[in-house]
């Protein structure tokens, strides 16, 4: 096949990215925009010996569950993929995903997958947004960029954010092509502003607005906190500072220009103080779903020492704690941390300690309270980034030997691969998968999010999770719902 050939074919399946598989004359074709069920007219965008990139030309048969788009950039900007998918069919999907691929990677097909947990909107759902900033077409603009370019696609209101945003960018621009203020030029290193980073927090409706600027100071900043403070809900006005070339958004320093640097959420009664850097879920009202799931995994009575591995701001951490005897929070980024040890005081949680560094090498070392390598542990909770768990980190897991792990994935593939080195039986320990909880933390997306809840097969202990059914994890669910319910 050549590049600009149209194709006639029919779609099967979808990438892990959220593009169509259809298969034509030997070849393999992944054709964005296209849905599972349509017969499409694709247009060759690059070819390779035996598999094809394209983009649908035209439907000539749609799929039964292909809907109509609410944005009108669904297809250029390409940050939803799923916008043309039937959203009920986007969670059949995802829960095939993590069944597909814990047998595809990890050999582990007996694994039962539950119905994906999904949401009653799944729209307006991200508390954070970070828009590139960019000159389109001579002029300053701000969206997000087109699927695997930096081309910014300018997106007046995008559909998953507070509808407060549009105001927010709208203003902002406004000021800045104003007062003659410069878009970031990535290839040239010049200009001053490169993104627009906007959080919000659901439950008290407090907005943080930061500029993230390749320079030190933001000219007319006092106007431009005036007209901030104008727009409802806006608490608080900063600046970050990033003159490092590259991709990466945030810079080390942030300044303040109104209110604290922070604003306020609370999440299933917990208070949590978000920052501009903060690692804080974007979808607060599936954080919920998705933690007390975690939670009901643990099985926890009150007795149980717990370590979070990869604990953030110490999210999970204080959930685990209002159940559990201890929490030993680990992470290492000391922002985190100090965000951590805030959050526990905030709340007033004692029976939590958190620790800066490398889990593994903290755990292997001995730098906990009890002072003894390889501390016990009753259950272990991982939450790791998008590539899964560090080799060593998994290694000193299974060392300490805890009576179960709950592992909560954001990636199908690097929790396949992480399951089967838990299930291979290091240190003369071997964990088996009990079920695995997608949770759609990412309407109209092709991310899946999952909760898994692994037993230690060797335990002596009666109460051990390999020896019950389903069905227990099911009751300590109720349990907690039911707490939840009367306080």
């Amino acid at each position: 096949m050549d590049k600009n050939q149209l194709v006639e074919v029919r779609i099967e399946d979808f990438t892990r990215d959220g593009e169509g598989i259809g298969r034509a004359d030997g070849y393999t074709l992944f054709v964005k925009d296209a849905v599972i069920g349509d017969r499409v007219l694709a247009k060759i965008t690059k070819a390779k010996k035996s598999y094809a990139y394209a983009r649908v030309e035209k439907v000539l048969e749609a799929s039964p569950e292909r809907v109509e788009p609410l944005c009108p950039e669904a297809r250029r900007c390409g940050g939803c993929r799923f916008q043309e998918y039937d959203y009920a069919a986007q969670l059949r999907w995802k829960k095939r995903l993590v069944e597909e691929t814990l047998g595809k990677i990890g050999g582990l097909w007996d694994i039962p997958v539950r119905e994906t947990i999904g949401m009653e909107n799944p729209f307006r759902y991200r508390n954070k947004a970070q828009y590139p900033v960019g000159c389109v077409k001579g002029e300053m603009a701000a969206g997000f960029y087109a699927g695997r370019t930096h081309s910014i696609i300018p997106v007046a209101d995008c559909l998953l954010t507070p509808e407060i945003y549009s105001t927010i960018l709208e203003e902002t621009l406004s000021f800045f092509r104003e007062y003659g203020i410069s878009a970031y030029d990535e290839i040239g290193g010049e200009g001053l502003v490169r993104h627009l980073l906007i959080r919000s927090a659901f439950s008290t409706g407090e907005i943080l607005v930061c500029p993230v600027l390749n320079g030190e100071t933001l000219p007319k900043a006092d106007e431009y906190v005036r007209r901030m403070r104008e727009i409802s809900g806006v608490r608080a006005v900063c600046l970050n500072i990033n003159r490092k070339k590259g991709n990466v958004i945030l810079g080390d320093r942030t300044v303040s220009l109104f209110g604290e640097p922070y604003i306020t959420d609370f999440l299933d009664g917990l208070e949590f103080r978000i920052s501009p850097a903060s690692f804080y879920q974007v979808n607060p009202v599936q954080t919920v779903k998705l933690y007390r799931e975690a939670l009901a995994a643990a099985a926890l009575t009150g007795d149980e020492i717990v370590y979070d591995l990869y604990c953030g701001i110490g999210t999970i951490s204080l959930f685990l704690a209002r159940a559990a005897r201890h929490v030993y929070g680990v992470e290492i980024v000391p922002a985190a941390i100090r965000d951590a040890k805030e959050n526990a005081k905030r709340n007033g949680i004692g029976n939590v300690s958190f620790y800066e560094g490398a889990a593994e090498d903290i755990i292997v070392r001995g730098y906990f309270e009890e002072g003894v390598p390889c501390p016990h542990a009753d259950v272990v909770v991982l939450d790791p980034p998008r590539k899964g768990c560090d080799p060593a980190l998994i290694d000193a897991v299974l060392q300490m030997g805890p009576e179960r792990i709950v592992y909560v994935s954001c990636d199908p593939a690097t929790l396949a691969r992480d399951l089967r080195v838990f299930n291979d039986g290091a240190h003369g320990r071997k964990y088996s998968a009990v079920f695995a909880q997608p949770v759609d933390m990412f309407g109209e997306t092709a991310h899946v999010e999952t909760v898994c809840l692994l037993s230690n097969t060797q335990s002596k202990k009666k109460e051990s999770y390999i020896t019950l059914d389903v069905e227990m994890a099911d009751y300590y669910r109720i349990k907690n719902e039911e707490k939840n319910s009367t306080t």
